[in-house]
């Protein structure tokens, strides 16, 4: 019975989680303008280009995990902060064969 109502709970969580992530750029306190962030999902929530909404000049990207509650960062999330902040990041164009 306990396992049970434990399971419940952190489906709960999770399904809060999501939709919370769906939600979060048009709550107060977000970094950036709703409409320059793009949802990715996995393995982070929000890639943003603030300034580019409002035909600006993009001054920076942003990589954007929404989290509640006590929730952390997974290690690959973590994995990707540590890239960022070591500047271990490249901009890629790919052109078609």
């Amino acid at each position: 019975m306990a396992a049970r109502k434990d399971a419940i709970k952190k489906s709960r969580a999770v399904l809060g989680g999501l939709a919370g992530e769906q939600v979060a750029p048009f709550l107060p306190g977000f970094p950036c303008n709703p409409a320059d962030a793009r949802f990715v999902g996995k393995p982070v929530d929000f890639v943003a280009f603030p300034g580019a909404a409002d035909g600006g000049e993009v001054k920076e990207v942003l990589l954007i995990e929404v989290k509640s509650g006590e929730a952390s960062l997974s290690k690959r999330e973590r994995e990707i902060k540590a890239c960022v902040q070591e500047g271990r990041l490249r901009f890629v164009e790919y052109r078609l064969p």
